[in-house]
């Protein structure tokens, strides 16, 4: 299906390794990509229709997008909602994402990776999984810390852990209505709840758990974050704590970092603002991914040599390109005016 927006969009059914079936989408540029992005989803939500507007702006801007429905999410068979293993969704996005860099179209386009709330961990994780593979991320209001504010008491997680085995897909972990809280203006709000690809009931047992489980080994690993990242949050978020972007922000290991703090703005920053935010969110997140497009990992220089993708674990070499030129990453710019921003990034 065509569009006069200067891109395409396309589905697909892939078969992951547990032989369920996926469902996954993708915008393409009519022209050559200036680099690719892959989307990783929050927890409940799915990718062709919650994502669409991400897909579309950056398609339109000269990105080829792929996103992929988690097992049980969107229209991706398995237990709804059901996380059994989070190092599965990880593995899933890993196998699709790659398969894409592989194909000879693309082996010579940057990579980065778009996460938004629990899809920042997923996006993190992938990183983990192979630090040297990506040129980037985008990470959304990112889960990869408990907030101290509603971190469960141990002996709550205790006893649940050990209920886990036994009803590990019950729907019995209390939660408020997070729709309510994290989108702002209330005709996407009810846009969003009309979406019955988004999952709206009780997360269930095991998952909750997964999800903890998570969001606490990123936390003790935040130091061994090493890839360019932008990360942004709305000041005004109650679902994932600013404080959880700002920890990120602080201890990564990243030479190219940037943070931005939305004042006013709630946790749905690209889908759940006023337009004019939205707008305000997508030029940011635009401008970014433009200055750094060009960059090339150590595996591509290396690609002629070891035939595509083998991995370098814990090493990095990103070049950004400025005017005409190339220069490694590390140049030190903050304290930039406007809305509240941080920067430590190869401008």
């Amino acid at each position: 299906m065509k569009n006069m927006a200067a891109y395409e969009y396309q589905e697909e059914y892939i078969r992951n390794s547990r032989g369920t079936l996926q469902f996954t989408c993708r915008w393409l540029p009519f022209t050559s990509p200036k680099a690719l992005v892959f989307l990783c989803h929050g927890y409940g939500m799915e990718c062709s229709g919650f994502m669409r507007e991400c897909g579309t702006r950056l398609a339109a801007g000269g990105y080829a997008v792929f996103g992929i429905d988690y097992e049980g999410h969107g229209r991706s068979k398995g237990a709804r909602c059901y996380i059994k293993k989070f190092e599965n969704i990880v593995n899933d996005c890993s196998d699709f994402f790659k398969s894409i860099c592989a194909q000879e179209e693309y082996r010579e386009k940057s990579r980065f990776l778009y996460g938004e709330s629990m899809g920042g961990a997923v996006a993190l994780l992938l990183h983990k999984k192979d630090p040297s593979f990506w040129n980037g991320a985008v990470l959304v209001a990112p889960m990869c810390k408990i907030s101290e504010k509603v971190k469960p008491h141990p002996m709550v997680v205790n006893i649940l852990t050990k209920m886990e085995e036994i009803i590990p897909k019950w729907k019995i972990v209390p939660t408020k209505d997070v729709i309510d809280s994290a989108f702002k203006d209330p005709v996407k709000r009810e846009e969003i709840r009309n979406n019955k690809l988004i999952y709206q009931d009780k997360p269930r047992l095991k998952t909750a758990l997964e999800m903890l489980r998570t969001s606490i080994s990123l936390e003790d690993g935040l130091h061994e974050v090493t890839l360019p990242f932008f990360v942004l949050h709305g000041e005004a978020d109650i679902v994932t704590d600013p404080e959880v972007s700002k920890a990120l922000y602080e201890k990564a290991s990243s030479r190219d970092k940037t943070i931005k703090l939305y004042p006013g703005m709630w946790h749905g920053l690209t889908s759940g603002e006023p337009d004019e935010n939205i707008e305000i969110v997508f030029a940011d997140i635009t401008a970014w991914l433009d200055k750094r497009c060009n960059a090339v990992t150590f595996e591509q220089i290396l690609s002629p040599f070891n035939n595509g993708y083998q991995k370098y674990a814990n090493t990095t070499i990103t070049m950004a390109a400025t005017n005409g030129r190339t220069r490694p990453n590390g140049y030190y710019l903050c304290g930039l005016k406007g809305r509240r921003t941080q920067h430590r990034s190869a401008m």
